[in-house]
């Protein structure tokens, strides 16, 4: 048994369990790690003094040691060489014709290894381009396939909201996301308005989706036959469910509004 703690990989890559392996550590520290085949850089991002405690078996790597001033600088200059890699293999995929967005690329602390993201319609056969790039760049190389979701959270941005995308700014994993959950909410289904920059339904969507699920339970549906208070009978056109009104529509087009104590 061992301390495990969460650590974002690099700047574009997921959250990943790591062995403490005794390093003291906290929260926001940068730090180098061993993996596998290589070693990385990375922050803590889980609350060290509240310890999760497992089988060192779970984690991908071990902490190695705080990062230093010249790990810092190390880091740095991998940046630029990614940089200089991207524009490269930018060069490769337009002399291949190659159906296929470049995005980002990265690459390990130790520089022995390169991760290049990028976006394609379908299926890309990439074994030429890696062929070529492995000629010069002289170190391993990894083409990894992404979606538009995670192509806003590498690259990053500001929402209609005026804040910094939630994807690239403080989300681990990206949480399942529906048209239902705007409906269960009573918005317009406008695509403007629902959707982020990524063109997919925004992930605030989901941030009070239960408690909006939970306040409707009580409530009549769209198009159920309700009575007013008068006891006119009509049909339930709208509602707003934090106020948990209802707009009923009766005879002769007559509209009036419905409050439901909770």
């Amino acid at each position: 048994m061992g301390q495990l703690v969460q650590v974002k990989l690099g700047e574009y890559r997921p959250v990943v369990w790591m062995d403490a392996n005794g390093v003291a550590i906290k929260r926001h520290d940068l730090v180098i790690m061993e993996m596998e085949r290589n070693l990385e850089f990375g922050k803590i991002i889980s609350d060290t003094e509240k310890a999760c405690t497992g089988k060192t078996e779970a984690a991908v790597g071990k902490i190695l040691r705080l990062a230093s001033d010249g790990d810092l600088r190390q880091v740095v200059n991998n940046e630029m060489k990614s940089a200089e890699s991207l524009k490269t293999c930018k060069l490769k995929v337009v002399e291949n014709k190659m159906d296929m967005q470049l995005v980002q690329a990265e690459y390990s602390y130790d520089a022995t290894k390169i991760l290049i993201y990028f976006t394609a319609e379908g299926r890309v056969d990439f074994r030429n381009l890696v062929k070529d790039l492995a000629k010069i760049l002289r170190v391993r190389i990894e083409l990894k396939q992404i979606g538009v979701r995670d192509k806003a959270k590498i690259v990053g941005g500001y929402g209609v909201c005026g804040r910094e995308l939630c994807c690239s700014s403080y989300m681990k994993d990206f949480h399942p996301l529906s048209i239902k959950m705007v409906k269960d909410q009573g918005l317009p289904l406008n695509p403007q308005k629902i959707s982020g920059v990524c063109g997919r339904v925004k992930c605030c969507m989901a941030y009070e989706f239960q408690v909006y699920r939970e306040f409707s339970k009580t409530l009549p549906k769209i198009g159920a036959k309700v009575s007013t208070p008068e006891g006119e009978k009509g049909r339930v056109v709208s509602m707003d469910i934090l106020k948990r009104n209802v707009t009923v529509e009766l005879a002769e087009g007559k509209m009036v509004k419905i409050n439901y104590p909770q």
